[in-house]
This record gives structure tokens, sequence and C-alpha cells, in this order.
């Protein structure tokens, strides 16, 4: 029995060692992959700073977001462009590697553009029938803002033909709801951005809460009225804000509510870039569209497109990946806290 019972005991420490031995292969066998998971990754983040630091990327840098109003012949005001000179200035933004992005992208920081490009902000204010007019065909006119736009953009590979309209009641010259909806949808199906101007243009400084709220609701309204998409950037009438900045953030009135991720003034700086300390959605600023002439000589888009090209460094450069955030690692301190997750320092 004592035989048995000794035997029994080294049988089993013999399954115990067996075990044991494959215990220690099976915790190789898991361990390895996870090492050359970890060494893989690694090799990936040395592979992406390198790219990063290849194309001097700077995804905290300035972004340009230009404000058009009509697009004319023979121009009436100083906001006027003609579309030879809106032509000029696209071109100019093809040839110094700008690519277009929405406003919804820039305010919620889904800019997607290629590496060692550079996001500019193209909006319209007003519904112009100058922007965008569809012929017979239901095809943008020849001389409007969109139909320029397409075939620069054409001529251009990999300028995006979007932009951002900033729409109110007089929406682009059409009358009723059918020929409205009809251009809203027609620039929301080809990849363009509709936003709210409130639907009476009026300033709103000085009024009231439940006059910001009426004005802000109403326009929001009207455009999901007519495509079912809601805007969320608003542009300001005048570039006047609220006497309390936030009512034309968020707010409600009419059983209309709108929260939206950027409000955008009239001038006269670029923006900053969405992922900066210094990005406020509160008050977005933008640059007039006009020559270096009078107060434009320093602080319009020529101007200000060219201060950006003698001052690379501090211009958005994009390290060509969506999911993460390059800069300098000198930069760091800049970099807003909700981001420091996605951040790429080189």
């Amino acid at each position: 029995m004592g035989r048995f019972r000794a035997g029994h005991i080294g049988v089993l420490s013999l399954a115990v060692v067996a075990l044991t031995a494959c215990g220690h292969e099976d915790a190789k066998i898991v361990a390895q992959p996870a090492k050359q998971k970890q060494a893989s990754a690694q090799e990936a983040h040395k592979a992406a700073v390198a790219r990063a630091a290849k194309v001097k990327a700077n995804e905290l840098g300035q972004i340009p977001v230009i404000m058009y109003h009509r697009i004319v012949a023979k121009p009436a005001v100083s906001d006027d462009r003609t579309p030879q000179q809106f032509r000029t200035e696209l071109e100019r933004l093809a040839r110094e590697g700008y690519v277009p992005i929405t406003a919804r992208e820039y305010t919620t920081g889904k800019i997607s553009i290629p590496a060692g490009r550079h996001p500019v902000v193209l909006t319209f204010d007003d519904s112009s029938p100058s922007q965008l007019t569809l012929d017979g065909t239901g095809q943008p006119k020849p001389d409007t803002a969109v139909a320029i736009l397409q075939d620069v953009a054409r001529k251009n590979p990999g300028f995006r033909p979007v932009a951002t309209f900033y729409v109110i009641r007089d929406m682009f010259g059409t009358f009723g709801p059918e020929a409205q909806a009809q251009t809203l949808g027609w620039l929301r199906d080809n990849g363009y951005d509709i936003g709210n101007h409130t639907r009476d243009h009026v300033n709103l400084r000085g009024r009231s809460k439940q006059q910001v709220s009426d004005q802000i609701a109403a326009g929001h309204k009207l455009i999901t009225s007519l495509i079912k998409d809601a805007p969320v950037t608003l542009a300001l009438p005048y570039g006047n804000q609220p006497s309390t900045k936030d009512w034309a953030l968020h707010g409600e009135a009419g059983g209309v509510k709108y929260d939206y991720s950027g409000v955008f003034l009239a001038g006269y700086t670029p923006g900053a870039s969405p992922f900066s300390k210094d990005f406020d959605p509160l008050g977005i600023p933008r640059i007039r569209a006009m020559d270096k002439v009078g107060d434009c000589a320093r602080f319009c888009s020529t101007a200000w497109l060219d201060w950006l090209n003698a001052h690379p460094d501090e211009r958005y450069t994009s390290d060509g990946d969506v999911k993460t955030v390059a800069y300098p690692k000198f930069k760091g301190p800049y970099v807003a806290k909700r981001f420091t997750s996605y951040t790429l320092p080189y």
C-alpha cells in the first residue's frame, strides 16, 4: 500500500512538473506575441513621428477662415468680389498647399487632409444667388462661386471643392420650400456644409436672451425643415456677439433646440487650431476676402495669406493622420487638455 502510494505521489509529481513545464511554455507563447505587439506599436509610433517631422507638421498652427459674400462682375460694396478675383484667390490657395475643409470639420477637429498640406475654411454669408444658382439641368451656373470652386478643384487634384454656406431667409434667390430644398439638397449631396446665419440677419448685439434665441432657433428650423440635416455652426450677423456669448452657442426657442460646435465672427485674424488652448468656440475669427487696400493692407485675405506664407511655422500643417495631433515638442504647453491622448510630439 505504501509503495502504491509512493508511486502514485511520484506519478503526480511528474504530472505537476509536466504541467508546470507546459505552463511555462504557454506563458512564453502568450508573452511572445505581446512583446511583438508592443515592439510593433513602438515601431509604428516611431514611423509616425518620423513622418510628422519630415513634413514639419504643426497641428497647433493657425487656420485661415475666409469670409465671402457676393461674387459679381460689378462689385457694389467692399465685400463683393468678382469671379476673376475669387478664382485667383482659390488658385493661390491651391498653389500654396491649402486644402479646403468645412466649418463643421474644423470646429469638430475632423481635419483629414494629406501630410504637409494646410487647411483653409471657405465661408459664404447671406446665401446670395451669386454663390449658387442651379440651371435647368440642376447644375451650378457659370461664374457662380460654386461653379468656380469646382472648376479650380478639377484643375488642381487634391483641392477639395467644399465650403460652408451661412444661409438666411432670402435663400439663393429662390422662392418656396421646394426650390429652396432643391438648392440646399444639392449643396449637401455634393459635400458642402450648411450653417446658420439666423433667419432674418438681425444684429444680435444688445438683444435680450429671448430675442437672440428666437432668431437663431428660427434659422435652425428653416434649414432642418428643408433638408432634415441640422447645422452645427453659426455665423453671427455683422459679426456681433450677444451680450452673453454663450447664447449664440446653445439655446432653445419655439420648441427648437440648437447646440453648436462653433460660432464665427467677421474678422480679422486666422483662427486657432481646434486642438489648441487658444481655440474659443464662442468667437472664431474670420478673414474678409480682399486685396491689400486701406485697412486690408494688414487685416484681409491677401495680407494674411502673405503673412502665413512668410511664417510657415505659425501655420497649421497636417501630418496626414486624422487620429493624431502632431507638433514640434516645444509647442506641447499649447495643447488643449482634452486632446492630450492624441498627441504626437516630435
